[in-house]
């Protein structure tokens, strides 16, 4: 690989930048990152999410490696970047956070709904037809 000036590295970072912030939608996150990054990449990416996630929580470095599989180094990393103040990580453990939290308060409320409750939610038109039983709201 050549070397970059350092015009040409604003350059390409921007257009990564760029093309990252115009995919609207998890779905298309998912096809883009597939498209980018090797699996080896992507799972990389995610362990350090995960690391990040474990330290913010509180556990030690060692927990986190023998937990996860992963050398002290890596955790070490990532701590250093929490560390220096870096708000990538913790801007995306509070999305993830707040995305986990929404997905089993949605996942919860399934669980808990009486089939016919479920029915009604996913066909609403057809329960136009029927009479709704009262204890079952």
């Amino acid at each position: 690989m050549q070397k970059l000036s350092k015009q040409q590295r604003i350059e390409t970072l921007d257009s990564l930048y760029t093309a990252a912030s115009s995919v609207k939608g998890r779905a298309a996150m998912k096809l883009f990152l597939r498209d980018l990054l090797t699996e080896s990449e992507r799972v990389m990416l995610g362990r350090r999410i995960m690391i990040a996630r474990r330290l913010i929580s509180g556990a030690t470095h060692r927990e986190i490696a023998d937990e996860m599989g992963v050398g002290t180094d890596t955790v070490w990393r990532v701590d250093t970047w929490l560390k220096d103040q870096m708000p990538g990580y913790e801007e995306a453990i509070k999305g993830l956070e707040k995305e986990t939290t929404r997905r089993n308060t949605v996942r919860a409320r399934r669980v808990s709904m009486h089939p016919l409750a479920v029915l009604k939610r996913k066909y609403p038109l057809h329960f136009l037809l029927f009479p709704w039983p009262k204890d079952l709201s």
